[in-house]
């Protein structure tokens, strides 16, 4: 193993699904999806140092109390890895809990990430049992989930410009839920073979004939989400909106940082109660590597 005697930092990007097809239902209750994903400049950032013992602090805005025991992904995620590993971690938490974009999961992502840049191997099937998100995440690139989420197709060509406004109106909805009160759960897949990615255009006009399978229902539990949808709409540059996940997040999707930027400062006005940020639509590889801290 590597010995690591500095802080470790990484950065656990959101995950936001683009489309969201319900395809089916296995024999166990697990839903059988097909999405389309990408990872934003937006997330939490989890730093480790060297400890006898797994501990887990929390830096957070959030209202909503967010464990720091073995019911946290982070701490079943190190409960996983050999029994060497041992981290103090702090979490500086952004995304908000239960919203839709995968931040439990994003964090468990980081802590395996940081694992296995010590040296420590991790199994696929240990991390499936974390929640099929957490292989996604551990991805943090363009992809289509296929399966539970657990089939994963990296996309090679991929726009680097685009910007995506985020907006959650701090009203939590467990995944759970949305999925027990979906009715209609055989729906079509995205096109065997998705188109080539070659513009930011494209790939607005991909997400635009398709959709969010779990948007009808998560609005049926939670009427805000109409709310959001409709006032990312409002600002005449946004190119198209949806839901992300189970919700309740809602993203749009904006040509350039300055209409990107102008929407959310609209917003964050209008509501100011309301989660809303703004980055890149895709954050970039290289941001996901861990840096050594003095």
């Amino acid at each position: 193993m590597k010995q690591n005697l500095k802080t470790t930092k990484f950065f656990a990007p959101a995950k936001v699904n683009l489309t969201l097809h319900v395809i089916g239902q296995r024999k166990d209750g697990l839903h059988l999806l097909d999405s389309l994903v990408t990872f934003p400049k937006i997330g939490d950032t989890l730093s480790f140092l060297n400890s006898k013992q797994h501990h887990l602090s929390i830096i957070s805005n959030e209202t909503i109390d967010i464990p720091t025991d073995n019911k946290n992904l982070i701490l079943k995620a190190a409960g996983i890895i050999n029994n060497k590993y041992s981290r103090r971690i702090l979490l500086k938490k952004i995304i908000p809990v239960a919203a839709g974009i995968g931040g439990g999961s994003a964090d468990a992502a980081a802590t395996i990430r940081d694992a296995i840049s010590l040296g420590y191997k991790v199994s696929h099937q240990d991390i499936v049992k974390l929640g099929a998100d957490v292989l996604a995440c551990l991805e943090s690139q363009p992809l289509r989930m296929t399966g539970i989420g657990d089939h994963l197709n990296l996309i090679g060509l991929w726009p680097r410009d685009g910007y995506i406004v985020l907006v959650n109106p701090r009203v939590p909805l467990a995944t759970k839920e949305v999925f027990a009160a979906l009715e209609q759960k055989n729906n079509n897949p995205m096109p065997s073979r998705l188109p080539i990615f070659s513009s930011f255009k494209e790939l607005v006009h991909f997400v635009r004939r398709h959709r969010n399978d779990l948007e009808e229902t998560a609005i049926k539990l939670e009427p805000i989400i109409k709310k959001v949808l409709s006032e990312i709409c409002k600002n005449k540059n946004c190119l198209v909106s949806r839901m992300s996940g189970s919700g309740p997040t809602c993203f749009g999707l904006f040509e350039n940082y300055t209409k990107a930027h102008s929407a959310k400062l609209r917003l964050m006005k209008d509501f100011p109660n309301w989660w809303v940020v703004s980055s890149k639509l895709t954050v970039n590889k290289s941001e996901l590597s861990p840096f050594n801290l003095l």
